[in-house]
């Protein structure tokens, strides 16, 4: 696995001394001219190769585990030509480091650092989090306003964003967004039952999944009826889709930063499409402008940011460095919806597509929801949906399965040793927590590949060993929304698992196939399932 990297500036000195010598003695009555171009070529070779190949000694240095790189692509070749997913590609080198704590990888040039150990992993994202407040994914937020956010924030600007946003999402607040879910759902069962008479009764649930997550977003986050579920040319759906269509665009910006971001800085590729940019950028600011011109107050998302406008764009009196910029406020709005409809969409079509295929535990859930609607008056509110343990249970699997993101990505604000270990993590060391193949490992998970939600009954879950689940991340960079994503899903599955039964059909793909150019877990040819009305 390891190995001596000698390609340093004088070794290639050397042998463009060699080689010069020798063509200098078989061809002399070759014209300086020639020799002089011939050396040049070299010396560019020399320099392109170094260039490639220069950081490539990295985990040497520090006698780390290591997966041999190839010049310029390191470990990421398939990845960039599209060969392989990078899920694939993490769970390959996960298993290349199997026996170790820890390994290093290379993604085109950069050194990235893989931690396999969970008590490690809850040091990093946990207990010495003040070390790795930063995920460390760079973008240029002159060129790219949007991603100037929660997401992409380090420290202290994150701090201060995330604790001014969070009161949006406590239990209280989410209770009232109930009946606004609620409404939401009321559209999506219409919606299924007019397909169900259109279409005999085939439908592709991840698309008419993303109307209904468009909705709630609007509706809850933004106090905006966008109708998405009904309209499909609905413009907000439209352009939250474009965000996460795989683009040549996406490829080559992802490749560029990986080989150095200042060629990332020199070609300026957009983290989003430019008219969906401009588009969301557009419509938060006129939501905004609009509640603050007439007095508008409502307990949703955009009360919490015209909040944070006030206390950090607005007030005069905080330090400097603690203000923000407009363009600031208007792109956390835009990240809430980005993450809230395309990751909650897709979690709750995997759900339904593991209860097709395992009728027994879809039968198991409609019965906890029968039971537990009798005893409720058949009435569906926020106090039902917490009593539904079993359906707690199965949407954890499915996220253990189909986590929305494949890794956790961090990076060291300053130089960390790791406790009872010889391993000194360099201040800016990029790290790897390979969450997907932490999810399918055996040591944690039995038969990874097999749909269980008995995994996540109490008992299991007592057993678990802390830092091998993350579909959310984990510290205090957890996902800021996932209580609220949890109630959104529960509620479709329980309006449509009530309704009907859910069944494969002949244009279900078993197993099923991941896009190998999404930056998320997105099946390849869609999610197509069978809705047989319950009549009894």
């Amino acid at each position: 696995m390891k190995m001596v990297y000698a390609n340093t500036v004088l070794t290639f000195a050397c042998i463009e001394l060699v080689v010069f010598c020798i063509f200098h003695t078989m061809f002399a009555s070759i014209s300086i001219w020639w020799i002089s171009i011939i050396t040049l070529c070299l010396l560019i070779f020399t320099i392109i190769h170094y260039f490639c190949t220069y950081t490539f000694n990295k985990w040497d240095k520090i006698n780390v585990p290591y997966v041999q790189p190839i010049p310029l692509f390191g470990n990421f070749f398939y990845v960039a030509f599209g060969m392989q997913h990078p899920i694939d590609f993490y769970r390959k080198i996960y298993y290349d480091l199997a026996g170790h704590k820890y390994g290093g990888l290379f993604q085109m040039r950069t050194p990235y650092l893989m931690i396999r150990d969970p008590e490690i992993i809850n040091n990093v994202l946990i207990k010495d989090f003040s070390y790795f407040p930063n995920r460390g994914i760079y973008s240029d937020f002159s060129a790219n306003p949007l991603s100037n956010q929660l997401f992409f924030m380090e420290n202290p600007q994150w701090k201060l964003i995330r604790k001014a946003l969070s009161p949006a999402f406590t239990s209280g607040k989410l209770k009232l967004m109930y009946d606004q879910i609620k409404e939401c759902s009321d559209e999506l069962m219409k919606n299924i039952q007019k397909n169900f008479m259109k279409i005999d009764d085939k439908i592709e649930v991840r698309d008419m999944l993303g109307k209904y997550s468009t909705d709630v977003i609007g509706t809850c986050i933004f106090g905006l009826k966008l109708n998405a579920v009904s309209d499909d040319n609905s413009t907000f759906r439209k352009y939250g889709k474009s965000i996460f269509v795989p683009s040549l665009r996406t490829h080559l910006r992802e490749l560029s930063l990986m080989i150095s971001p200042t060629l990332l800085n020199i070609l300026k590729f957009k983290d989003f499409p430019a008219d969906a940019t401009e588009f969301f950028h557009s419509a938060f600011h006129e939501t905004i402008t609009y509640r603050e011109k007439n007095n508008i107050v409502r307990n949703d998302f955009v009360q919490t940011l015209i909040q944070a406008r006030n206390d950090l764009v607005l007030n005069k009196s905080i330090p400097q460095g603690e203000r923000f910029l407009e363009s600031q406020i208007i792109a956390n709005a835009f990240v809430m919806f980005a993450a809230g409809f395309e990751t909650v969409s897709t979690a709750m079509s995997f759900c339904l597509y593991e209860l097709a295929l395992k009728k027994h535990i879809q039968d198991r859930v409609r019965q906890e929801i029968n039971l537990k609607l009798s005893k409720n008056n058949g009435l569906i509110n926020n106090e039902f949906l917490i009593e539904l343990n079993y359906l707690d249970m199965i949407l954890a699997e499915t996220l253990r399965k189909y986590p929305p993101t494949f890794a956790l990505f961090r990076k060291a604000s300053q130089t960390y040793h790791v406790p009872n270990d010889s391993l000194t993590i360099d201040k800016d060391q990029k790290i790897i927590i390979p969450i997907y193949s932490l999810h399918y490992d055996p040591k944690y998970f039995t038969d990874p590949e097999v749909f269980d939600p008995e995994r996540f009954s109490p008992e299991e879950k007592a057993k678990r060993i802390s830092g091998t689940y993350l579909p959310f991340g984990d510290g205090p960079r957890i996902c800021i929304g996932k209580r609220f994503a949890e109630l959104e899903m529960k509620l479709a599955l329980v309006e449509i698992l009530t309704k009907f039964e859910v069944e494969p059909c002949e244009k279900t793909e078993i197993p099923i196939r991941l896009s190998k150019k999404a930056i998320v877990a997105m099946p390849e040819n869609g999610i197509w399932l069978t809705f047989k009305k319950i009549t009894c």
